[in-house]
């Protein structure tokens, strides 16, 4: 099943299978997410990197990532992650916990 937008009523549409995306931790010193409501936040630092789809509503063009992989592709202390970020063109790193 798609998802739905509650707002639309409408089903969403794949816009891209396979979006590549990075999970951010926070480390010392780090912004809490409630000082800063959106975007990358100051102090936190690269953790793991998934596989998704972007799905987007054709009534309002919201966005949304889903149908995550089980596990990450890889993780900040693999010798392959900065060449895989690199390689998979990485656009997009979600700093929440």
């Amino acid at each position: 099943m798609k998802p739905v937008c509650v707002k639309c009523r409408r089903f969403y549409r794949m816009k891209k299978q396979g979006f590549y995306f990075e999970e951010g931790m926070p480390g010392p010193g780090a912004t809490k997410r409630e000082d800063q409501p959106s975007g990358t936040l100051d102090g936190w630092q690269s953790y793991k990197l998934w596989a998704s789809d972007l799905w987007w509503c054709p009534g309002c063009g919201h966005e949304i990532l889903s149908g995550f992989g089980r596990e990450p592709i890889s993780e900040h202390y693999k010798d392959d992650y900065a060449s895989m970020c690199t390689g998979l063109a990485v656009t997009l790193r979600v700093d929440d916990c």
